[in-house]
């Protein structure tokens, strides 16, 4: 199979390594300006989670192939855009000009409405899901970070079946686990909230990293995402639908303990945090940024919220 991946962020690179090493022709589409900023091959450092229970170290080089302009006669099977939530309908736009057929699998934070945030792609070429992958890049280009075993897609009920058997195949073949998510909007917008809930308290410690181990902050985090269970609801979100995934914001106190634990003794569990040392990196600030306004805008009260919001926004560092 023939597949696009947008850009070389991590879970680009994440991903492509493992379409490439399972066979697929595996393209990555970049800004012109950014082919001379890019050393290759890459180095990738991973705790892979398709290798045990609990992962393995796992040190590779990936020479992507990298494009900066589409051909007319390309024709992709299948294009992986993985953008920042706010980033999603410039890439959309940029891309739908060149998708033809393919099927597209969003991977990644949505908070606009599914179909609209994809426009003008056609929403029944779109799959949509989240990457079970995070890490970051150092200074010498080397990518460090963590892949779990499993994916989870689901489309927003206007892809027909088939567009969502090719993206799944695709996952297989590589080694990975694929949840399918039967109310994929609830869901992510589920995840959105949790994700909040990390970055406000990244804004107060200075980053993810320094969240490991941490159980206050671990718990300060699902209690910020408790308070942001009614903004989605308030949109629609049937939170019974949701009940293992909300667990967490449900049970701040005792789920934040667990983490703290996991994120020492468990390699794949500290290896995502590790990587994040930016609080005020594009897209957590503008998680936190859009919810905040959303939650304004449904006249809901979000006091720990608030307080992350206006720390992130105060003139001088943030931690």
């Amino acid at each position: 199979m023939r597949i696009l991946m947008l850009g070389r962020g991590v879970i680009a690179t994440v991903y492509g390594q493992a379409f490439q090493r399972a066979g697929h022709d595996v393209v990555h589409h970049v800004r012109p300006q950014r082919l001379a900023e890019y050393r290759e091959p890459v180095r990738t450092d991973l705790i892979d989670g398709r290798l045990g229970p609990l992962g393995r170290r796992t040190q590779r080089d990936y020479a992507p192939r990298l494009q900066s302009s589409t051909a007319p006669d390309d024709r992709f099977d299948l294009v992986v855009i993985s953008v920042g939530h706010h980033q999603l309908r410039d890439a959309s736009a940029a891309l739908a000009p060149h998708i033809g057929d393919a099927t597209v699998v969003v991977l990644g934070n949505v908070w606009d409405e599914l179909d609209a945030a994809v426009t003008p792609i056609p929403a029944d070429q779109v799959v949509f899901g989240f990457p079970g992958a995070g890490g970051g890049f150092r200074t010498d280009g080397s990518l460090h970070g963590a892949v779990l075993r499993s994916v989870t897609l689901g489309t927003s009920g206007t892809a027909p079946p088939r567009r969502a058997q090719e993206a799944r195949a695709v996952f297989h073949q590589a080694g990975f686990t694929v949840r399918d998510e039967p109310d994929i909007r609830g869901w992510l917008f589920l995840h959105v909230v949790l994700d909040a809930g990390m970055f406000s308290q990244a804004v107060e410690r200075g980053g993810l990293a320094r969240m490991i181990g941490d159980r206050r902050a671990l718990s300060g985090a699902f209690r910020t995402s408790r308070e942001l269970l009614p903004v989605i609801e308030a949109r629609g979100v049937d939170l019974t639908r949701h009940r293992t995934a909300s667990t967490p914001a449900r049970f701040p106190g005792a789920t934040g303990a667990a983490l703290a634990i996991a994120t020492v003794v468990a390699p794949i569990a500290r290896a995502s945090l590790a990587a994040h040392d930016d609080p005020q990196a594009a897209e957590p600030r503008a998680v936190l940024l859009d919810l905040s306004h959303t939650a304004r805008s449904l006249g809901i009260a979000t006091p720990r919220l608030d307080r992350a919001v206006a720390r992130l926004t105060r003139p001088g560092p943030a931690g």
